[in-house]
């Protein structure tokens, strides 16, 4: 099952951020769960308790608006920013113009729950160093999809988990509107850092983490390469499975109306995936070998500016 093994290299990470002393010092982990596989496309997922969705935090629901409809005096519902991208021609534009008037509130959240100044102060420090090393991780395999509902933020840790990991290995730039976002660094995850935002722990951390990945390369991409020979994993998503996807349907509908995707253009994908891995664990990007600052510094440069221009070219508004 693609889940037990994508959830065997966040642990296997994790085994390396322990045993090396300045991440261990700094409590850098992937936050993971168990996944018990009864059939290659079945199985069971642990549920992960004391947490719940970033998004149900941020926008709740239709009735209460979540921390947005608290904290936003004079702001626009995202209803009426939801309506607003989809009508305007100008999505980038338009886009612009919900940013003005829909300001990020996550900081919130920690003010509301952890209330002594020691404890407010861990607990931020705590979610900044999660979306760091979380971030570092997703953008080595390319993982997609993280929008605001398969994040979960950990009640009493302020971690962040990631579920829902089927779209990986950049499989998101197969869609049809492509997903070019690195990790999901949107206004209210940075709200969440505090006044430095992506500077100061956020970046160290990104970088901490990233130099301990770079230097277990070999084990981590012994993993990735399990997948080159695995016939049952599909590398490429069906036009169906893609469309399921940006409009976010229900995962149970009929497999038999999925286009089973040719075997030879399979094993393509499948080595054009292995060898993205590779590049990003040598160090490589655009074409140019990097630091592991120049390296951090590329995705979390270009993050926020994609989630710019992904949300004005696509109308469904992620936060």
């Amino acid at each position: 099952m693609f889940f037990q093994v994508m959830e065997q290299f966040f642990g296997l990470v994790n085994t390396f951020l322990r045993n090396n002393r300045d991440t261990w010092k700094r409590r850098l982990v992937v936050r993971t769960y168990k996944v018990v596989p009864f059939t290659p496309s079945a199985g069971v997922l642990e549920w992960v308790n004391g947490t719940f969705p970033l998004g149900e935090y941020l926008i709740g629901s239709m009735k209460n608006g979540g921390a947005h409809g608290r904290y936003g005096m004079g702001d626009w519902s995202s209803v009426k920013c939801r309506m607003h991208m989809s009508n305007e021609k100008d999505k980038r534009g338009a886009f612009q113009e919900v940013c003005e008037n829909f300001r990020p509130v996550m900081h919130h959240f920690f003010l509301e729950r952890f209330l002594q100044p020691a404890n407010w102060f861990e607990k931020r420090l705590a979610y900044t160093r999660s979306v760091a090393t979380s971030s570092m991780v997703g953008y080595i395999v390319g993982l997609g999809d993280r929008h605001s509902m398969n994040i979960l933020i950990d009640e009493a840790t302020a971690e962040v988990v990631h579920i829902d990991l089927g779209v990986a290995f950049e499989q998101g730039l197969m869609l049809k509107t492509p997903e070019r976002v690195p990790f999901r660094l949107t206004r209210d995850i940075i709200d969440g850092m505090g006044v430095t935002g992506v500077e100061g722990v956020f970046r160290r951390c990104c970088e901490e983490t990233l130099s301990v990945i770079r230097t277990n390369k070999e084990a981590l991409l012994t993993i990735v390469e399990v997948f080159i020979h695995d016939p049952l994993y599909k590398w490429a998503l069906s036009p169906l499975k893609a469309l399921q996807r940006q409009k976010e349907m229900d995962d149970d509908m009929d497999a038999s109306l999925e286009d089973s995707d040719d075997e030879y253009e399979g094993n393509k994908d499948a080595a054009r995936a292995l060898m993205r891995v590779k590049q990003k664990l040598d160090g490589y990007e655009e074409g140019e070998l990097r630091s592991v600052h120049g390296q951090v510094n590329y995705p979390v440069s270009i993050a926020p500016i994609l989630h710019v221009n992904w949300n004005s070219s696509f109308p469904i508004f992620h936060w």
